[in-house]
């Protein structure tokens, strides 16, 4: 019997293990350092190309994880990583606006400049486990991940984790496209 659930429902069903995931992009998943630094040793010219930063409603799962209230708007980014000019990462990440003059208050002049560098520089950020999905086409953030490819797979993978700045949580999901398959495998973790 095959289980059909909408993709709200699809969408509460990330796991601690991508089970599933081929074991080519299982190294880029699973490493739980920053995946900027990661590209960036293996490509000539990395860039960070914004789609859009601001307040924004997001779904109903951030909004759980954040104490957003439902339908609240909270600040949100999302920015594709390139590698010598092919896009790598849909990077999207969410947090309570609240937090935008306190803790987090230097994303929001981030620019064309990645999180990650800024995520893994400072000594006071707290990484949580990494969470995992296989987005199918119908998912919000497949669709937008999917916007630069000309011929883009039935499902793209994606992990999520929460990083913490004085109690203060901030989410992002980093949505990997085919071309990071074509970037040097970076060793297992």
């Amino acid at each position: 019997m095959t289980i059909c659930m909408s993709d709200h429902a699809a969408d509460k069903f990330w796991r601690g293990a991508a089970l599933g995931c081929g074991a080519e992009l299982a190294p880029w998943l699973r490493d739980p350092g920053s995946l900027t630094q990661r590209i960036q040793q293996r490509c000539t010219n990395f860039a960070v190309r914004g789609v859009r930063s601001g307040l924004a409603r997001i779904a109903l799962d951030e909004t759980a994880l954040l104490s957003v209230a439902p339908r609240q708007f909270a600040w949100s980014r999302e920015v594709f990583l390139y590698a010598d000019d092919q896009p790598m990462v849909f990077a999207h990440s969410a947090l309570a606006r609240e937090h935008l003059r306190g803790a987090w208050s230097a994303v929001r002049t981030l620019g064309s400049n990645p999180l990650g560098a800024l995520l893994f520089a400072h000594p006071l950020v707290e990484r949580k486990p990494l969470h995992y999905q296989a987005l199918r086409n119908t998912h919000r953030l497949y669709q937008r991940a999917a916007s630069v490819l000309s011929d883009p797979p039935h499902r793209l993978w994606a992990r999520r984790s929460l990083f913490y700045l004085h109690d203060a949580p901030l989410l992002v999901t980093e949505v990997f496209l085919p071309g990071i398959l074509l970037l040097k495998i970076p060793a297992r973790v």
